[in-house]
């Protein structure tokens, strides 16, 4: 009888096969014309943009295989458009269509309309697609060079991998969050104040876009667009209910999120993944207030507008953007481990924008793609995934030390000097 092997000789095993492939390819006789077009291979950010929407569609499809168990997310997603129409409660419980319940808002109807009158075969890769090609078109709008934009896309790809897999709305909340920075720096202020609302509106997240409102020429342009357009997605979801649904939503919405919250802070549960998460647990106690923590972390993160005179430096803007894409994730209790493509997003912002590249600034890329990014693969035996890195909310640590990092930078740097931006 064969002996089964324990987790830590499997994960032992793991290493050697990286070590033995990466030995491989050293040891390779390439020609430097065969190397060369291996590196535009993987620097061609068209490339990678198309194995992008071929990931989300194939997740989608072999989530679509495994049976309505296997996309629940989307099924509850699908049915805020059904229920809006037949005006029924869109953050209740139905357990007889599918489990959990929603907390998106009312005008979530209206974007998940055009792909829930589909079949769930068609709707479900649609979806997962449209997510995609926004945030795409977000790293296609950044100020990097196309090398910047291809490595991007390849550090975040197990990221967005997993929010695919659960069709997260966080992939396209993510890319409207950027857009509505790279906006900023291009004065368009209009385009700007949409992506904010549509992100708000969904998500109340998406308010974090504010964060630039300083760095905008035109404030009292963004200010009208902005009121303009909350305006049409209060009223829109109207258009599929009645005025009192609409308005009794909003309410409910509110109660949702609140409910949410209190339940986020349970000891064990898939959600918390912030720094109160990961002091709450090893602590364990549940009852650690979320404002012990929010607080310091609101005066940390407002620290650096101070240093007014470094506004008008790009560089200066987009740090603040990696510092807020960070920043929602870490002090949410409900962050998820799908959440983290908005946090993984804003690390890869700081790091490519290194001129000189520190071993720190290495060594921390490194552990935010091997515990945040690997620390639910099977990279780790299922007993260090479930007794360290989930218990104790450990996906979160690589992430706050880089947003403790970039906000020394930002306090401390030269924009105009230090860093490295295709403007």
């Amino acid at each position: 009888m064969n002996k089964r092997k324990q987790p830590c000789e499997i994960f032992f095993a793991r290493f050697v096969v990286l070590v033995e492939l990466y030995y491989f390819y050293q040891k390779l006789n390439l020609t430097s014309t065969v190397k060369e077009k291996i590196i535009q291979f993987f620097t061609n950010y068209k490339i990678i943009f198309g194995i992008y929407i071929l990931v989300a569609g194939f997740t989608a499809f072999s989530k679509f295989k495994r049976g309505p168990q296997a996309y629940n997310n989307y099924l509850l997603y699908k049915s805020v458009f059904t229920h809006t129409l037949e005006k029924k409660n869109i953050f209740a419980l139905y357990p007889d269509l599918f489990f959990d319940c929603n907390h998106y808002g009312v005008f979530f109807s209206v974007l998940i309309a055009p792909f829930a009158i589909f079949p769930d075969a068609i709707g479900m890769i649609l979806w997962n697609i449209a997510n995609v090609l926004i945030f795409l078109f977000a790293i296609y709008k950044f100020p990097f060079s196309n090398i910047q934009k291809s490595l991007f896309a390849w550090l975040c790809l197990q990221e967005f991998i997993t929010a695919a897999l659960y069709f997260q709305f966080n992939i396209a909340l993510t890319g409207l969050l950027m857009l509505s920075a790279t906006m900023v720096l291009k004065g368009k202020e209009v385009q700007s104040a949409l992506a904010i609302m549509i992100g708000t509106f969904v998500k109340i997240y998406g308010i974090v876009g504010l964060s630039a409102f300083l760095f905008m020429k035109n404030k009292i342009k963004f200010v009208l667009a902005s009121l303009g357009l909350a305006i049409l997605f209060f009223v829109l979801p109207m258009l599929l209910s009645d005025t009192h649904f609409g308005i009794q939503s909003y309410a409910d919405w509110y109660i949702s999120l609140s409910e949410k919250n209190i339940e986020n802070g349970i000891l064990g549960s898939r959600q918390d993944y912030s720094v109160m998460g990961v002091f709450r647990r090893v602590l364990n106690d549940a009852t650690l207030p979320t404002l012990w923590f929010l607080v310091p972390g609101l005066v940390i993160f407002f620290l650096p507008y101070i240093r007014t005179k470094q506004y008008i430096f790009p560089a200066f803007q987009m740090m603040i953007l990696a510092s807020t894409l960070l920043f929602l994730v870490l002090f949410s209790s409900g962050s998820e481990s799908p959440t983290y493509i908005i946090a993984v997003a804003g690390v890869m912002i700081w790091f490519l924008m290194q001129k000189k590249k520190s071993k720190l600034d290495i060594g921390l890329l490194i552990f935010v793609i091997v515990l945040t990014c690997f620390g639910f693969s099977d990279l780790f035996p299922k007993f260090v995934k479930e007794n360290y890195i989930m218990k104790y909310s450990l996906k979160a640590v690589p992430c706050i030390l880089v947003w403790l990092k970039i906000n020394i930078e930002l306090l401390t740097r030269n924009f105009e000097q230090d860093y490295k931006l295709s403007i």
